[in-house]
């Protein structure tokens, strides 16, 4: 790019700049030094191939979907949080927003995340152990009671049962008056990572399809500022992939629901926007900065070229981060605090959106108050003290940062081309990336090359070729054992007793009716939102919704592989 075209492009920056809003802050450095809202080549130079870097707030948005950076709003601080049951948990999300935290993100017990109530046998002794007990939309009742849906963003990590466990949020917003209209936050339903990584599936995926279909369609039309779809790299870097296997089948899974979402006729611009991410943030410090500027660069590209996206705001990938829980340590646990803020660092230089920073000791048990605080203060530091908000992309044209974004654009389009050849050349129901990661999922060839990135950083682990301090060195310490957080089995009773006096006291025939119409309605093209609505209304379990759907549609087994 010649000098000309680089001052044209500072100059529309410029305007776009002075005529967004920033924040009433101070964006000096601590001695008090003025500093630019952001930097790019000196005047006059030429820096070829500069139009890949570009400028904040501009295609391919390599550096930020916002002119002002964090100057005009810094990113949400939303800390994940579950445990036991709804009232236990609620009193940790008031914590969270008395302390500073700015939305909530939802973490559900096993049970839940597999769509069985608390009473079903194979929930025995996982009750309220890794997340929060949701059974109806009493609990969800409970579990937001004294919080304003309307006037809080909430983010749902569940993906199985996603669809039913959202008409609970929506039957308890509709009873605390909540327009629902105006509800904010984003529910995760990415189906496609539970069978390359995380493993919580119900169905096949053409029915699980067939649900997030209806679902992006329903949210279009009545809820247009939630977010239906929060496609997941994380549990994919958690099951051991590389950082471009993470970011190459992440987007390669929301080029999937792009496709899905033009299936059924639904306009690019319009429901693109209604597509987030959550990615992983690892300890590779520089590696994680890339990754994140390759990621909004890469789907810019796809979402214009390819599906045919105009607008903006179709073009944006914006992500939620969390810091990377596989690296945190059982030894040395206080280690981890060091290790979080550095991936929360990386985040935040690589412009994410949300962020949640892990525990000290979730490597252990869920997190106490005290290591909850610890973390949300990690974030606070990083936004009140550092400077790191004051200046869009601060890493921008340093030539490690931007090399390693390069190589690892080129890393995951070779992906993507391999990901489509695994779909071949005949027709395709939904499209040619969907093809391909359906077959990929069949052939299990997403899960082996996570599985050999995995070995290969456990060889190196063990040879002493990469460090994890406390592990395989500078193992002597005088910390003495944390104290953990522990889930008592009466939390398993109670929740079982609450569960059977509600069922006893609901209209039966009013259950059954609203789960047979359920049912019918998902043998016909109709949309099954509305049913699900009344079904959950009626009482309907989570449990009951899912056994309705898993006796219709079948229970999905992966094909055993050696």
């Amino acid at each position: 790019m010649n000098a000309d075209e680089i001052a044209a492009g500072r100059a529309r920056w410029q305007a776009r700049y002075d005529a967004a809003r920033k924040r009433d802050a101070d964006f000096t450095t601590l001695s008090g030094m003025t500093v630019d809202p952001v930097y790019g080549p000196p005047e006059g130079m030429a820096w070829p191939g500069f139009e890949r870097i570009g400028w904040p707030g501009e295609f391919p948005y390599t550096r930020g979907l916002h002119p002002t950076g964090y100057r005009g709003r810094t990113w949400t601080i939303r800390q994940f949080a579950g445990f036991g049951n709804a009232r236990q948990t609620n009193e940790r999300y008031k914590m969270i927003l008395g302390a500073g935290g700015g939305g909530l993100s939802v973490a559900f017990d096993m049970p839940t995340l597999m769509g069985r109530d608390s009473d079903d046998p194979q929930s025995l002794g996982e009750v309220g152990h890794c997340g929060v007990a949701v059974d109806s939309a009493a609990d969800m009742e409970v579990l937001f009671d004294g919080i304003d849906l309307a006037g809080v963003t909430t983010s749902m990590t569940i993906s199985g049962p996603a669809v039913p466990v959202f008409c609970m949020y929506l039957v308890a917003a509709e009873r605390q008056g909540a327009d629902l209209s105006k509800l904010d936050g984003t529910l995760q339903t990415d189906i496609f990572k539970e069978y390359i990584a995380q493993k919580e599936w119900l169905f096949d995926p053409e029915p699980h399809l067939r649900l997030i279909g209806d679902l992006m369609e329903y949210c279009a039309r009545e809820i247009p500022r939630y977010k239906p779809l929060s496609v997941s790299g994380y549990h994919i870097r958690e099951a051991g992939s590389t950082a471009a296997q993470e970011l190459a089948y992440t987007l390669a899974d929301g080029f999937g629901y792009v496709e899905l979402g033009l299936s059924r006729g639904l306009d690019v611009n319009v429901f693109a926007p209604g597509l987030s991410f959550f990615f992983d943030s690892h300890v590779d410090f520089f590696e994680e900065i890339a990754k994140f500027r390759a990621a909004r660069r890469i789907w810019a590209r796809w979402l214009r070229d390819v599906y045919g996206a105009t607008s903006e705001k179709a073009q944006w990938l914006r992500f939620h981060t969390q810091t990377a829980g596989v690296s945190l340590t059982a030894q040395q646990p206080v280690n981890n605090v060091v290790r979080t803020a550095v991936e929360a660092l990386a985040a935040v230089l690589g412009g994410t959106n949300s962020l949640h920073t892990n525990a000290l000791d979730e490597t252990l048990a869920l997190p106490t108050d005290e290591s909850a605080e610890i973390a949300l203060r990690t974030q606070q530091v990083l936004m009140e003290e550092t400077g790191v908000t004051n200046v869009a992309d601060p890493l921008g044209g340093s030539w490690y940062v931007e090399a390693l974004t390069d190589r690892i654009e080129a890393e995951a389009e070779e992906i993507f081309a391999r990901i489509k050849q695994l779909g071949g050349d005949g027709p395709h129901q939904i499209g040619p990336m969907t093809s391909g990661i359906l077959r990929g999922i069949e052939d299990g060839w997403f899960t082996g090359h996570i599985a050999e990135s995995a070995f290969a950083y456990q060889q190196a682990l063990e040879k002493g070729e990469k460090k994890i301090v406390g592990v395989n060195c500078h193992t002597n310490t005088v910390a003495k054992d944390l104290e953990i957080l522990r889930i008592s089995h009466e939390v398993e009773l109670e929740q079982r007793r609450v569960l059977a006096e509600r069922k006893a006291t609901r209209d039966e025939a009013a259950v059954k009716t609203a789960l047979d119409r359920m049912v019918a309605a998902s043998r016909t093209d109709e949309n099954m939102i509305p049913a699900m609505l009344d079904a959950v209304r009626a009482e309907a379990t989570l449990g009951e919704i899912c056994d309705a759907l898993r006796a219709e549609w079948g229970v999905y087994r992966e094909p055993a592989r050696f």
